[in-house]
This record gives C-alpha cells, sequence and structure tokens, in this order.
C-alpha cells in the first residue's frame, strides 16, 4: 500500500515538473519571438541611421562620434525596442562594452608617447595643463554642492569626473582639426600637440587614482593593503612592457620585414603576448581596461607589429564596436528617469555644461595672456581642448551601471560631452575665415614668376604607372640650376574603408601616417625611382614628397589646399584614362575625372594635366643621342600664353627641339571678313595685344636666339584648325597647349560641340582623342584665375 501511495507520488511529481518544464519552454519561446525583433531590428537601426546621420553632418564637418551619440540616444529610447532587452541581455551588452573599450584605450595607448610629459614643457604642454588645472578646480569647487551622486560616492565621483572632463578625446579632436586642413597651421599644430598632452595627463592620473578609489566594503587597512598589491602589479607590468616587451616585438618585426606577409604563428604569439602583458594587474584586482591602457603606452609604437595591431583593432572598432557601444549607451541613459520637471535637475545640468564647454577657458585664457596669445586665440584653443572622447562617454555611462551615479547624472554628463564635441567644427571655421582673410592674394602662375625665383610645381600621380612620365616632365622642365625647381611629389589615394582603419595618429607635422601595405609598398616604389633619377642627373631639382589621402569627392579640396599650403606655381595632374599596351587609352578612372574637373575649377595656381602616350616610355631625355621633338602651339588667349611661358623652361633644355606653332586667322578668309559680333570688340583688342607682347618677347628670347623653331599657321576657320591639328599626328613626342582663355577665336569656335573630354579644351581634347596618334603626349595648360580670396590658409600662417 506505501509503495503504491510512494509510486503516485513520484508519478504525480514527475507529471508536475514536466508540465512546469513545457511551461517554461513555451514562455521562452513566446519571449524570443515577442523580443528577438526588437534586439535585431534596434541593432540594425543603429547602424544604418549613424551612417545616414553622419551623412547628413557631413557637411556641417561634425565626426562620427556626434551622430552616434544622437543616434544612440534615439534609439535607446524607443520603448518597445527597449523592452525587448532584459536585463541578462543588458548584461551581455555590459561585458561587450568594457571588451571593446579595453581594446580602444589599447590602440589608443599605442598611438600614443608617454615620455612626452617629461620634456621641458613647451607651449603646448603649458596650455594643455592650464586648462587641465583650471577645469580640475573648477569642477572640484563646485559639483559636491549639488548632489550629482549619494554621499558615499562623493569623493570618487568628484575626482573622477574632474579628471573626465580635465581631459581631451585627442583622437576626435585630431579628426577635426584635419577634416578641416588647418592641421599645418601654427594654431592647429598646437591644438593637435595641446590636446594629446591633455589626454595623456589625465588617463595617466585615472590609472593611478584607481588605485586609491574608495572601496566601502573593506576597512582602511585591508583597502591600503589591496591599494600596495595593486600597485605593484601594475608597476611590474609597466616594466615589463616598456623594458622586456621590447626584445619580443623587435625579433618578430625582424622575422616578418616589410613586404612579406606575416607567419601566422607569429601572429598568434604576437597577440598572445599583448593579452598577457595586459591581463598581469588585473590578476590582482586593478581596472582591465586601464592596464589595457597602460600596457599599450608602454609597449613599442613603433615596428610592422605595432601598426599591423593599430590598423585592425581601430578596423573593428570603427566597422563593429561603436554601434553596438552607442545603442548601449541610449539602453542605460533612459530618459524617464530624467526628472524633467524638477528645477534642480536643469540646474545641475546648466552647471555642468558650462564646465565641460568653458572650464579650460580660465586656463587657456590666463596661459595664452602669459604667453602673448590674442585672447581671441587662447578662448578658441580652449574651447577646442574641451572636445571628449569614447573613453568619456564609457565612463559616464559606466558609473550609472555600476550605480555610482543615478541615470540622470548619467545622461547630463552625455548631453555635456555631446556638446562638446558639436560645437568644435563652428570654432575651426572661425578660425579658416579669419586667416583667409590673411591669405595671400596674388596671381600664381608661369608667365607671372620673376626669372630669379625657382619654380614650385605640385607633381600628382596615380601610382606607380606615372613614375617615367613625371621624371621626364621634371627632366624637360628644371630649367637652370639656379635658381632650380622645387618639385613636390604627391600621390593621390583614395580614401577606404580599409586604408581609414590603418591610419595612425602621430604627433609631427603629418599628424596621421598609413600603414595600409599596398600603399606604403607603392609609396615607398615612388619615392625610391625619383630619389635615384635625381641623384643621378636631377641637378637644381629639389624633391619634397606629399600625401593627397582623402575620398574623390575631398581630393579635390586637399590638392588645392596643398597648392596654396607650398605656395605652388603649377600643379601637374595625370589625366584620369591610362594608355594600354596596344596604344589606345582605357575608360580610366571617373573618380579622378571628377578631380581634375574640380581642381580645374578652384586651383590656386597654374594647373596642367598630362596626357601620356609614350612620353613615359622615352629614355632618360638627359642621356639620348637625338633629341626630343616637342612643340608648343600658341593661339591666342591666357592660357595659351601660360604654355608658351612653361615652353619657355623646355627650350632651356640641350636635349629637346622645341618648335613653337602659331595658328594665325587668314585675313583672306570668309569667316575673317564676317567677323564675330558676339565677341566684345574691347576686350578683343585688349587680348590681342597681351599676345602680341607675350609672343614678341617669346620670339625675341628664344626663337631670334636660334633656341626654338618657328612655324605659322594660317587658317580659315575651326575645321581648318581641326584638319591642321590631326595632321600633327606622330610628329612629336610632346604638345603644349593651352587649356582655353580665349575671347571665341574664330580658330577654335565650336569645336567644343563634340568634345569628349572638356576639362582638356577644344585643342587638347583634339590631340588627345582616341583616333589620333598613340605616340604622342599632350600637356594641357590653364592659368591661374584669380577670384577673389583663395580656399584656404597658407602653411606658414600665424594668428596666434
Amino acid at each position: 500500500m506505501d509503495d503504491n501511495l510512494s509510486f503516485n507520488n513520484v508519478t504525480t511529481t514527475a507529471k508536475n515538473n514536466a508540465a512546469t518544464e513545457e511551461t517554461n519552454c513555451q514562455n521562452f519561446i513566446t519571449y524570443t519571438v515577442k523580443n528577438e525583433p526588437g534586439k535585431v531590428i534596434g541593432l540594425i537601426m543603429t547602424y544604418v541611421l549613424s551612417y545616414l546621420m553622419h551623412l547628413i553632418l557631413k557637411p556641417l564637418s561634425q565626426p562620427r562620434i556626434a551622430s552616434d551619440i544622437a543616434i544612440g540616444l534615439i534609439i535607446g529610447n524607443i520603448q518597445w525596442i527597449r523592452n525587448a532587452f532584459d536585463p541578462k541581455f543588458i548584461e551581455t551588452l555590459n561585458f561587450i562594452a568594457e571588451f571593446g573599450m579595453i581594446c580602444h584605450v589599447f590602440a589608443l595607448g599605442l598611438e600614443m608617447n608617454p615620455y612626452m610629459i617629461f620634456k621641458s614643457p613647451s607651449q603646448d604642454a603649458m596650455v594643455a595643463y592650464a586648462g587641465m588645472v583650471s577645469t580640475f578646480l573648477l569642477v572640484c569647487g563646485t559639483t559636491p554642492f549639488l548632489h550629482y551622486t549619494n554621499k558615499n560616492a562623493t569623493l570618487g565621483f568628484t575626482v573622477t569626473l574632474s579628471l573626465s572632463l580635465s581631459g581631451t578625446g585627442s583622437s576626435i579632436l585630431t579628426r577635426i582639426i584635419t577634416n578641416l586642413k588647418i592641421g599645418k597651421s601654427d594654431i592647429g599644430k598646437l591644438v593637435i600637440a595641446a590636446g594629446l598632452h591633455s589626454d595623456l595627463v589625465s588617463m595617466f592620473l585615472l590609472c593611478f587614482g584607481y588605485l586609491f578609489a574608495p572601496t566601502y566594503q573593506m576597512d582602511m587597512p585591508t583597502r591600503i593593503t589591496k591599494a600596495l598589491t595593486m600597485g605593484a602589479a601594475l608597476l611590474l607590468q609597466t616594466i615589463f612592457a616598456a623594458k622586456i616587451s621590447p626584445i619580443f616585438m623587435n625579433w618578430v618585426n625582424n622575422e616578418n620585414p616589410e613586404g612579406k606577409p606575416m607567419k601566422g604563428s607569429h601572429l598568434v604569439l604576437t597577440i598572445a603576448f599583448m593579452v598577457m602583458v595586459c591581463s598581469a594587474s588585473p590578476m590582482y584586482g586593478y581596472s582591465p581596461i586601464l592596464s589595457a591602457f597602460m600596457a599599450g603606452i608602454f609597449l613599442p609604437n613603433e615596428g610592422r607589429v605595432s601598426k599591423w595591431a593599430v590598423g585592425k583593432i581601430n578596423y573593428l572598432l570603427t566597422t563593429v564596436f561603436y554601434p553596438v557601444f552607442f545603442f548601449w549607451m541610449g539602453i542605460h541613459a533612459d530618459f524617464s528617469e530624467f526628472h524633467v520637471s524638477h528645477w534642480m535637475t536643469w540646474a545641475r545640468l546648466s552647471l555642468l555644461i558650462a564646465i565641460a564647454l568653458f572650464g579650460k577657458l580660465i586656463g587657456t585664457v590666463i596661459c595664452g595672456a602669459m604667453l602673448g596669445f590674442h585672447w581671441r586665440e587662447s578662448t578658441e584653443l580652449g574651447l577646442l581642448l574641451t572636445v571628449k572622447g569614447h573613453f568619456h562617454v564609457f565612463l559616464a555611462v559606466i558609473g550609472r551601471v555600476y550605480k555610482v551615479i543615478p541615470t540622470s547624472t548619467s545622461i547630463m554628463i552625455l548631453f555635456a560631452i555631446f556638446l562638446t564635441i558639436v560645437q568644435a567644427p563652428s570654432v575651426v571655421m572661425q578660425i579658416i575665415t579669419r586667416a583667409r582673410k590673411r591669405a595671400p592674394t596674388h596671381q600664381r602662375a608661369l608667365q607671372m614668376l620673376e626669372p630669379v625665383n625657382e619654380i614650385r610645381v605640385l607633381l600628382c600621380l596615380h601610382g606607380p604607372h606615372n613614375i617615367d612620365s613625371s621624371i621626364n616632365f621634371m627632366e624637360i622642365s628644371r630649367g637652370s640650376p639656379d635658381p632650380g625647381m622645387m618639385v613636390f611629389v604627391t600621390d593621390m589615394v583614395e580614401l577606404t574603408d580599409q586604408i581609414a582603419a590603418t591610419l595612425v595618429q602621430s604627433d609631427g607635422l603629418d599628424t596621421v601616417t598609413v600603414t595600409d601595405k599596398n600603399v606604403t609598398e607603392m609609396r615607398d616604389l615612388i619615392s625610391s625611382n625619383i630619389q635615384a633619377y635625381v641623384d643621378e642627373s636631377g641637378e637644381g631639382i629639389t624633391i619634397r614628397r606629399m600625401l593627397a589621402l582623402s575620398t574623390f569627392n575631398g581630393m579635390a579640396q586637399d590638392i588645392f589646399l596643398l597648392g596654396e599650403d607650398l605656395m605652388a606655381t603649377l600643379i601637374i595632374l595625370p589625366f584620369h584614362k591610362t594608355q594600354k599596351p596596344d596604344g589606345s587609352l582605357d575608360n580610366g578612372n571617373p573618380g579622378f575625372r571628377y578631380v581634375n574637373r574640380k581642381v580645374l575649377r578652384n586651383a590656386p595656381c597654374s594647373v596642367g594635366i598630362l596626357v601620356d602616350r609614350g612620353f613615359g616610355a622615352l629614355d632618360s631625355i638627359s642621356k639620348m643621342s637625338k633629341s626630343v621633338l616637342v612643340a608648343v602651339i600658341f593661339i591666342g588667349g591666357r592660357d595659351d600664353r601660360e604654355a608658351l611661358a612653361y615652353a619657355g623652361r623646355v627650350a632651356r633644355h640641350s636635349g629637346v627641339k622645341l618648335t613653337v606653332l602659331r595658328f594665325l586667322l587668314d585675313d583672306s578668309s570668309e569667316a575673317s571678313r564676317r567677323g564675330n559680333y558676339r565677341v566684345n570688340m574691347a576686350e578683343k583688342e585688349e587680348e590681342v595685344k597681351l599676345d602680341d607682347e607675350c609672343f614678341a618677347q617669346f620670339y625675341e628670347t628664344h626663337v631670334a636666339a636660334g633656341y626654338v623653331a618657328y612655324m605659322e599657321k594660317h587658317l580659315a576657320n575651326s575645321a581648318a584648325t581641326y584638319s591642321t591639328l590631326r595632321s600633327l599626328e606622330g610628329q612629336y613626342a610632346l604638345i603644349i597647349v593651352g587649356r582655353g582663355g580665349r575671347v571665341d577665336s574664330i580658330l577654335t569656335i565650336g569645336m567644343n560641340d563634340w568634345q569628349q573630354c572638356p576639362e582638356l579644351g577644344p585643342v587638347g581634347d583634339v590631340l588627345s582623342g582616341s583616333d589620333l596618334s598613340h605616340k604622342t603626349s599632350v600637356l594641357i595648360i590653364q592659368q591661374h584665375n584669380l577670384k577673389g580670396e583663395l580656399h584656404g590658409v597658407d602653411d606658414d600662417f600665424n594668428i596666434m
């Protein structure tokens, strides 16, 4: 009887358990079906809308983090998306955010030089320290009275907030400065260097301050013991990273030289080694995030391994982590807990924003007065140094996660961080506007160049296939060794997401360094070939290497700003089409064509487009036994006068036989008798006078002296011009022409109607046509047309 009763109880219990499990399973399935779409849609919306918002804000020069913060706060506060995230999943997001921040601060540390704070204080260091001290004192003196946190955490919160607001998001600030093209100005270099100092010192203080962070569950002896233990572990880790790790890293670098793929085993060893270094002090209770920064900053930042690590980490952070990070931020920034109706909330928010935006002004203005800066520039320095970054956003949220601060305080700090970022581009634009008023507005053209001045050429290349033509261009253009020729050899590289992820911040003149393997190999190849030419036969030529790294939309801006900064007289651009093995031209790169056309519209000096059809295939011109045949065509107009001025330099080369072809209107032609009544006769007479004066001077200097051959072509109309141009097929290795700038000459009128490439002008387009010779290259020149203020500022402008 008892056995039967026990059996029945067991059976009943089993049935109840089965029913409970079935119910739990059904609840799990119901929960999953109900909430999983919210998770997926929320994350996808964050990715997509952040990108779209960034595109919308791009004309305002806002950095990506501004759109990320805005979208994160909006998406994170959509109620049905919030409801999809249970506490366990939010805890998973917390782990993801902390792991991603470990990677972020590790890469940030690798890009910094910790030893710069031990050098004698420079102007940038003094400005940074002055702004930090004023902000620190202001925060410490005001925030404890407004009760941003609970009483037990007031001291730790106040110190952490003071250090955070005293710091600077150096990577964000550098990106703003470089994107707006003032990185090479005096104030740009000062701001970037001061931002690095401020970021480095504030992070150092946070790392050391964590050792003494109060832990209220421990008594004083235990806290002291734990602080000493963590400090000893951190010290040993730092010594190991600074002294021992270079041995291992150098060994890996030597085993994997540039140009060869890195060995997989060495990559695994390197990653394991970095993880080991970062993990040493957290084993004794130290913060893993701050430990990663201390490890990164003392690991060697030179060499292939470090550059590889920074490039890969930044790429993963940008493409994967940051959207999730800002979604996590929005989930924790619950606006329903922001007490809008309470006046004290707005008082706290106003004070926090005022300190975040203006805390550094006091220190920078005082320091600027001592250093002799104008108050306006000192104010701009202070405002720019307030910019915050990803780590500051993390601190604002993690304080709420661990219940150190309430949600309302976390949201206030996020608002303050957002405002420090969005105000920075407008400050930079004010600097640019003021600097443009001081920019020189004289015409930069070969025709205006004094004989005693060197010619400064910005010579652009798409890649190694432009090397030979560029060398031959320099050879025929160099003129006499005195005054010589300064050539800024510039690589035009499209900025892709892959290349952007390999950019490494540096504290030199070039604020970022490209570590992408393909780009560095291409640049090294170009540099070695051009330097070999200059060393062998480039007497009078001085070479400097430059880089125009941008998307096709922004590359033209880079080029004509380089032209202004370097005070170039002539910019040479490769044609967007490249010659194929059979001699014809390919379809070309539409991106480079867009760049060429935009540079022609906005260039700060004269511009030339070189259509290479065999010019680069010529042997060394200086060593050829037979002269290279070059022609310059002169019809009239400012561009033809500029082409003639350039031809005057070519005429001085002993290996070049130059012929000037002057196209004149046949007075007996019917077109000449009819005339062109659409032309302003006074304007035409002025142009003809300038043409005659220019050509007479060229004739007397070069033709009469026997250096240049001269031919006249009397033509009736544009049809005759077209036929004459086609008759030049194969006669010359290079033909130099003006792009346009003529006053509706009868000899070219109507030729625009069938142009394939209008950017080459009517004459250049005919000579570059696919149905003409495969052996005649063309150089099309446009004279600088001064239209008022220049677009940008000079390299050496001074507003401090």
